[in-house]
């Protein structure tokens, strides 16, 4: 089964069994990991399930859309090179680990 890790600022990494078509964000969420508020549910809205995607995972994942693009200007945390929202992440079949790193604060 697929896996994402989170791995919170202070380098606290926590590994979740997720199924193919889920989303970081709802996965987060299901399995209480800190760090992911998810605001607007998932729908790019908000901004409070932004992360940072670890480089080894770029290509598991669809490219920024405009509007999350947009969206990620006004992350609490500040954006970053590989800043995306969680909610927008979905885990594709095929892929095995996705590894996200929580920013410090998201409101």
């Amino acid at each position: 089964m697929p896996q994402i890790t989170y791995v919170q600022p202070d380098g606290a990494r926590r590994s979740v069994a997720a199924n193919p078509g889920a989303t970081v964000m709802l996965t987060a969420v299901a399995n209480n990991i800190p760090g992911i508020v998810a605001e607007c549910g998932g729908a790019a809205m908000c901004a409070t399930c932004h992360v940072y995607l670890d480089e080894a995972s770029l290509s598991a994942v669809a490219p920024v859309s405009e509007v999350e693009n947009e969206m990620l200007d006004s992350a609490a945390s500040g954006r970053r090179q590989h800043s995306r929202l969680s909610c927008q992440l979905v885990l594709e079949p095929g892929v095995d680990e996705i590894v996200v790193h929580i920013p410090s604060h998201q409101v």
